[in-house]
C-alpha cells in the first residue's frame, strides 16, 4: 500500500513516516510546511507542499502516488491560542478535514487513520480515561479533534470507508535528535527551555487533589505513537469497514513534579521549580487505559520516562548547545 501522510514533515508526523517505511509501507508526505520542516522527510519519500483545504491539489496527490490509504495529522495544535483564535482552528481541523475526506472517498481510498487527542475528553474525574468516558471538551481544539472524530466516524459509516481514530495523551521523546520537537508548548521542552536560560521551570498549581499537588498526566514516548500508527494501518488493511476509536498512551500517571524530577536528573540542571497560579482548565489527572489499544491492535507502549526525557534532551541539545553548559 501507499499511505499518504499529511503533516508528515512536523514531529510526530516525521515519526510516523519513518515509522512506516521501516515497516516496509510506501509513504508520500503532504504538508504546508507552515510548521513541518522539509528535512524530516526522509530521502526517497515524495514530498507534496500543500493544505488539506486545497482539494484539488489533495485529489492530484491522491491520483499521481495511487494513494491507498491516508494517516491525517495535519492540523493546528496549541490549546492556548485555539481560545484566542478559534476560527482558524476551526477552518484547519474540521474544514480541511471535510477536503481531505471529500477527495479520500471521491478517490476510493479505503482507509483513513485520523490524528486525534486527549484533549476530547476534557477534565475527566476518573483515575483512568477509558474510550466510553464522556467526551467534554474545554477548548475549541478539543473540539476540533472531537468534531473531526464525528466527521471521520460518519464518513466510514455511510462510505465503507475503514477508520481509525487514535487518542495520543502527552507525546515527547524523539528517535533521533534531528526528529525532536522543536516547538516550546509542552511541559518537557518548557522545562528544557527555562533551564537553557538558568532559570527554575514552573509549575502551575500545586494544589491539585493529587498526591504532591500538581497536575497527573500520562506521557507516552513519540516511538511508540508512530508504532501505534502502523499497527492502525495493518489493523484497517486486514479488516475492510472497520471502525477503531482507541487511546494511545501508557497507562501511567506521572506528575508535573515528578516529571521536573527526572528531567533533572537526566539534564544535570537542579534547579527547584517556582509555583505559580493555576492555568485555566488544567485538569488534575488525565491518564489513559490503553487497553483497548492492545486487544485491537496488539500494540503497546515500550519506552519509559527516562527514555523520553533522554531523547528529548539529545534533540534540544542539538539547537541549543549552551544547554548543555553550566
Amino acid at each position: 500500500m501507499t499511505w499518504l501522510i499529511t503533516g508528515g514533515a512536523g514531529y510526530i508526523g516525521a515519526h510516523v513516516v519513518r515509522a512506516m517505511t521501516e515497516a516496509g509501507e510506501q509513504a508520500v508526505v503532504y504538508d504546508d510546511l507552515s510548521t513541518g520542516i522539509a528535512d524530516r522527510v526522509p530521502d526517497g519519500v515524495p514530498l507534496v507542499v500543500g493544505s488539506t483545504l486545497d482539494g484539488e491539489r489533495v485529489a492530484r496527490a491522491l491520483a499521481d502516488h495511487e494513494v491507498t490509504g491516508v494517516i491525517h495529522l495535519a492540523a493546528k495544535k496549541q490549546v492556548a491560542e485555539s481560545v484566542a483564535q478559534p476560527l482558524p482552528y476551526y477552518r484547519e481541523n474540521v474544514e480541511g478535514l471535510r477536503v481531505l475526506l471529500d477527495a479520500v472517498t471521491t478517490a476510493g481510498v479505503p482507509s483513513f487513520v485520523f490524528s486525534s487527542s486527549a484533549a476530547v475528553y476534557g477534565m475527566p474525574d476518573v483515575d483512568l480515561v477509558t474510550e466510553e468516558t464522556p467526551c467534554l471538551p474545554m477548548s475549541p481544539y478539543g473540539e476540533t479533534k472531537l468534531a473531526g472524530e464525528w466527521l471521520v466516524r460518519a464518513t466510514g459509516k455511510a462510505t465503507g470507508l475503514s477508520t481509525a481514530c487514535l487518542r495520543y495523551f502527552n507525546v515527547a521523546g524523539a528517535a533521533r535528535p534531528e526528529l525532536a520537537d522543536t516547538g516550546v508548548f509542552n511541559l518537557v521542552p518548557m522545562v528544557f527551555e527555562k533551564l537553557t536560560e538558568h532559570a527554575p521551570p514552573r509549575i502551575f498549581g500545586d494544589d491539585y487533589p493529587t498526591p504532591d499537588g500538581t497536575c497527573v498526566r500520562d506521557y507516552i514516548h513519540v516511538v511508540d505513537v508512530a508504532e501505534a500508527h502502523v499497527a492502525a494501518a495493518h489493523a484497517l488493511r486486514s479488516s475492510p469497514g472497520r471502525s477503531l476509536t482507541l487511546n494511545i498512551g501508557r497507562g501511567e500517571g506521572v506528575s508535573v513534579r515528578e516529571m521536573i524530577d527526572h528531567i533533572a536528573t537526566v539534564t544535570g540542571h537542579h534547579l527547584p521549580p517556582t509555583i505559580t497560579p493555576r492555568r485555566p482548565g488544567d485538569p488534575p489527572r488525565v491518564v489513559a487505559s490503553a487497553d483497548r489499544a492492545a486487544t485491537e491492535l496488539a500494540w503497546k507502549a515500550k519506552h519509559d520516562l527516562h527514555d523520553m526525557i533522554t531523547s528529548a534532551w539529545h534533540g534540544w541539545l542539538r539547537l541549543h548547545p549552551e544547554a548543555g553548559r553550566d
